[in-house]
């Protein structure tokens, strides 16, 4: 559990630059750090972790990341685990991996990375730079095995899910998997959970866009797969629409004192839920978003409460 004096002791070396929110703390003060199991072994993962896209990104092209620095550190420091990359997402796996090495850290990481040669002309994947790009996200990383690498978007199954459980079953990967953040690939998304044996799927699922919980998400708990959650702000979207806006005082009662705990404990509360991995390129909003780690989460009349609120507010 983390303790008050840990917490104090860590919130320091982040530094004033990180400017902890207003009632930080207390979400750190309601309970054990929440974890959900991985249905095929059982092993446990904390319910939020970090993805590495959209601001992470933009900060790992630049000349500076010691702000990604400051967001790993602060991400396992308070007993997160899952960092979620991807070769397409710029420098991302190249600084994030790392970052960690020069922390002393990767080995207390689960990593989760993407392999991603895309098909040209209707054609393939090319087998051989699908296995050069794995390479390459083994010595980026640093560790070996990896945790996890799903085909990233779907992308020749055939060919790269070959490649993926080829090195699964030499003990290079641990878990296997695909994603798809697109509507319109989802029944391509339920006939891969079908047809492969996937250990996890990532999937796009947010208070206000819940088609993955209509099939999608059932159907993993059906399967006994794994879920990470991603882009559950819906990118930029859901600020938008909450923009100068308080957080609901009923939100309180699960512990969501801020709109990121808000949104992410609604995601992390769906019962396929393994793990949520919202971007951020700040410690002082890693922090938040672990804090919903926390405390508890909605129960389901609770959620339905969320959506009402969320639905009853003007499209960003």
């Amino acid at each position: 559990m983390l303790t008050r004096r840990r917490y104090l002791k860590h919130s320091a070396m982040l530094g004033a630059a990180c400017a902890l929110p207003a009632g930080l703390l207390h979400a750190f003060d309601q309970g054990d750090l929440i974890t959900r199991a991985i249905p095929k072994t059982g092993e446990r993962l904390p319910i939020v972790g970090l993805g590495s896209s959209a601001t992470f990104r933009s900060a790992a092209q630049s000349e500076d990341v010691s702000a990604l620095v400051r967001v790993i550190e602060t991400l396992v420091e308070n007993g997160g685990t899952v960092v979620d990359t991807a070769p397409s997402y710029g420098a991302s796996e190249e600084v994030s991996g790392r970052i960690a090495r020069d922390l002393g850290m990767s080995d207390k990481i689960f990593w989760a990375t993407k392999v991603n040669v895309v098909p040209r002309g209707g054609v393939s994947a090319d087998a051989a730079a699908a296995r050069a790009q794995l390479e390459r996200s083994f010595e980026r990383i640093g560790k070996d095995p990896i945790d996890l690498i799903q085909v990233h978007n779907l992308a020749d199954l055939r060919t790269q899910m070959g490649i993926i459980k080829e090195l699964k079953q030499d003990g290079r990967i641990r878990y296997i998997g695909t994603t798809s953040t697109r509507q319109s690939r989802y029944p391509d998304l339920e006939k891969a959970m079908r047809d492969y044996p996937l250990d996890f799927i990532g999937v796009d699922y947010a208070v206000d866009n819940r088609v993955s919980a209509e099939r999608i998400l059932p159907l993993a708990q059906d399967l006994g797969i794994a879920v990470l959650i991603y882009v559950p702000f819906g990118r930029t979207r859901l600020w938008k629409r909450v923009a100068g806006l308080d957080v609901p005082d009923w939100a309180q009662d699960f512990g969501a004192d801020s709109w990121g705990k808000f949104f992410i404990k609604y995601a992390a509360a769906h019962p396929a839920s393994t793990c949520v991995t919202p971007a951020t390129s700040k410690a002082k909003h890693m922090l938040d978003n672990i804090g919903a780690a926390y405390g508890e989460l909605p129960d389901a009349k609770t959620q339905r409460r969320m959506e009402a609120f969320v639905d009853a507010l003007p499209s960003a």
